[in-house]
């Protein structure tokens, strides 16, 4: 009896030698991650359970490794420095990642993107302030985004270094998609995608023509009345599209150009947002002022708007400048 005790306790041992020893392997073997990663907040096993749904091969071992080497970092965070950094992947061992997901930081650098600004200026400059590549950035932007602009909304946003251009899109695209289904909601108690495109177009027109807030209402009004009549836009901010963002509009540029964003020469809206957009332009479009207007000029005393019903009364306003 004392011997099949023995032999019991001592294949016990044996099975925990041979689970240590399988746990320390596994945890010494080889992983590649990106070198910058996001960390949802949570428990470990829905961390765990998040990168493992987001391609990163991970198990039930990592899991209790990870409860018993601390609590992990939530956000972005920065893997450099943990393994070799190899095709914008980190090479490392198991047990160094989890060891970094509980101790690194992501190095994060704040951009800027301003209402009135198009999608093709915003990442020349976030080009420059990541030292990303701006092309790769406009081709990520068009595989992923469901408008070639106007989508990402208009904010200060905190992105870590070493993301790549494909995880910066993909961040600002994910940010922008739940603040335009939250609001679409609110307006119309839907995120109908295609209603809600018509929306963001008109409003950035708005952006690049009104002088201030106040006036949002207004010029959208003019913008519906002048779309119900048939009438052309006329609209020098519809030129401002991509790279012609800061470019004056002159007479010149309007018998020039022949893209679909000339509303001098093509009636209805352009095919898609010129811009970014702030949330007054969004709300001007989906309610605009009820008005009869479908002329405006601006008044350089005042640097606002001067509204007419009228084409004789616009002209009027107009020689008023003089």
């Amino acid at each position: 009896m004392k011997k099949s005790k023995m032999n019991l306790y001592f294949s016990f041992i044996d099975l925990a030698l041979i689970l240590i020893i399988s746990v320390l392997f596994y945890l010494s073997s080889a992983i590649s991650v990106p070198a910058v990663l996001y960390v949802p907040k949570g428990g470990v096993g829905e961390i765990i359970a998040y990168l493992s749904n987001h391609q990163i091969n991970l198990s039930l071992i990592d899991k209790y490794s990870l409860r018993i080497l601390g609590r992990p970092q939530s956000g972005w965070i920065g893997l450099r420095g943990y393994g070799e950094l190899k095709n914008g992947l980190i090479n490392l061992t198991h047990g160094d990642f989890l060891y970094a997901l509980t101790k690194a930081k992501a190095a994060l650098v704040n951009v800027t993107l301003i209402p009135g600004e198009t999608r093709v200026m915003f990442f020349k400059e976030l080009s420059k302030s990541l030292n990303l590549n701006e092309s790769r950035l406009n081709s990520e932007y068009e595989a992923l985004a469901p408008m070639a602009d106007g989508f990402i909304v208009p904010e200060t946003y905190s992105v870590p270094k070493g993301i790549g251009e494909r995880g910066v899109v993909a961040y600002l695209l994910r940010n922008s998609a739940r603040y335009h289904e939250a609001l679409a909601k609110r307006a119309f108690g839907k995120y109908d995608k295609k209603q809600w495109a018509r929306v963001l177009t008109v409003a950035s027109i708005v952006q690049k023509e009104a002088a201030n807030e106040a006036e949002m209402p207004l010029v959208a009004s003019v913008i519906y009345n002048r779309l119900k009549l048939g009438m052309p836009l006329q609209m020098d901010g519809t030129l401002n599209y991509g790279a012609y963002s800061h470019q004056k509009i002159t007479p010149e540029r309007i018998r020039n150009d022949r893209s679909a964003f000339n509303t001098y020469i093509n009636k209805g809206l352009v095919p898609y947002p010129v811009c970014a957009v702030s949330t007054s332009a969004i709300r001007a479009a989906v309610s605009p002022a009820k008005s009869e207007f479908l002329y405006f000029v601006l008044d350089r005393k005042t640097g606002a708007h001067k509204f007419s019903k009228s084409l004789n009364e616009h002209n009027r306003n107009i020689k008023g400048q003089n």
